[in-house]
């Protein structure tokens, strides 16, 4: 190992990596600014209009000229190059870029990839060594393999998410934008690094297929294979029927949330008591145990209802932390972005933004490689 490829190396970890994208709006395009973020040359390939997601903002009445962060955040550090692949010079622009890249990374649906000759099979013909990326909503193959999917359609709703995260009678809960695109960008990049490590053992490329329905599915894979072993799930309670008192959310005294994680029940209620000043508790029977405390859940919620919010959540927080009482804050957006920890644990990065010298801050990307900070991030390209 060279000293450029050791702790602390100057180089980004995918230095010398090409990339060239065909992607909009945030699955695909997250994919492709993760591998920016790592130091890959990463070449956005936008139609004439550009990517819809830099729109986002006018479309709901803001200045055109306004930072577009949801834009930001997936597309820093690239490169953007307008091609129109209707036209036969676009086709040849885009076959010059494909020549000289590792990977080409899309979420068009596969019909339109076809009309445009960039299908998985027609690219990989022409170029036999490169890593083919593609995102869709349902996949490449069966009945449906064409519908359009955006998260909220095939993550969120068909992946069987929305309908499991409420009680049963209640209706499914929203999402809010990008969760299942972000989760299915992780999953691709780790596809790419997979076959980016078999080309370099056989010398071959590969298609490499992820869907925003499948990532969903194995997001709440551990309920799904309940249901495939045993037939059936048990529906997500109410927060006051919560069988599990111990992995609850609470409202303190000052309206703030809390979120107590004592998953291991026997071994943490005690340290809840003492924190909360309630050990008598542990004297009734009907919390005796896990099963009775489960037996009895709606009497133990209510019981650290009470109790909760006769103080603020930093009061409890002081006192789970002398009591080693494992929990977290449920927090809002406002206090997240001013959480020191995240800042800490490198949440959080200055990409360069309009004027010289000027930045704005945004999201990192969730890996940091130790030793190299993410100071090499580029700024958002203009169309």
């Amino acid at each position: 190992m060279n000293e450029e490829q050791g702790m602390g190396s100057p180089v980004p970890v995918l230095s010398g990596l090409r990339v060239v994208e065909m992607t909009v709006w945030v699955a695909g395009p997250s994919a492709g600014g993760i591998m920016a973020d790592w130091g890959a040359d990463v070449v956005k390939v936008e139609p004439p209009v550009g990517d819809p997601q830099r729109n986002l903002f006018k479309a709901i009445g803001y200045r055109e000229d306004m930072p577009n962060p949801a834009f930001a955040i997936d597309n820093r550090g690239k490169r953007s190059v307008v091609l129109d692949l209707r036209q036969e010079a676009g086709r040849a622009a885009m076959d010059c870029l494909l020549k000289d890249a590792d990977v080409f990374l899309t979420n068009m649906r596969p019909a339109a990839l076809e009309r445009l000759g960039m299908h998985p099979d027609q690219v990989t013909e022409r170029f036999p060594k490169i890593i083919y990326a593609t995102v869709t909503g349902y996949g490449l193959d069966g009945p449906e393999a064409h519908r359009p999917g955006y998260d909220i359609g095939a993550f969120w709703a068909r992946g069987g998410i929305a309908r499991h995260l409420v009680p049963r009678d209640a209706a499914p809960v929203g999402v809010r934008a990008g969760l299942g695109d972000h989760v299915t960008g992780i999953s691709t990049v780790s596809g790419i690094l997979g076959a980016l490590y078999e080309r370099g053992r056989t010398g071959k490329g590969r298609v490499v297929e992820t869907s925003l329905l499948r990532t969903g599915a194995y997001t709440i894979g551990g309920d799904i294979g309940i249901q495939l072993q045993f037939g059936r799930i048990e529906s997500t309670k109410a927060r006051d029927k919560n069988p599990l008192a111990l992995v609850n959310c609470y409202e303190a005294g000052d309206g703030k949330w809390l979120w107590l994680i004592g998953l291991e029940a026997d071994r943490h209620f005690p340290g809840v008591l003492r924190a909360i000043g309630r050990e008598e508790l542990a004297e009734d029977e009907r919390f005796k145990d896990a099963k009775s405390r489960k037996n009895n859940c709606e009497v133990l919620v209510a019981e650290f209802d009470r109790t909760f919010k006769t103080q603020p959540r930093d009061y409890w927080a002081d006192r789970f932390d002398e009591e080693q009482v494992w929990w977290a804050p449920a927090q809002s957006l406002s206090e997240v972005v001013e959480d020191k920890q995240l800042h800490a644990a490198g949440g959080f990065i200055e990409i360069p933004a309009g004027e010289v010298e000027e930045t704005m801050t945004a999201v990192a990307s969730p890996v940091t490689f130790r030793g190299d900070p993410l100071t090499h991030t580029g700024p958002v390209p203009a169309l």
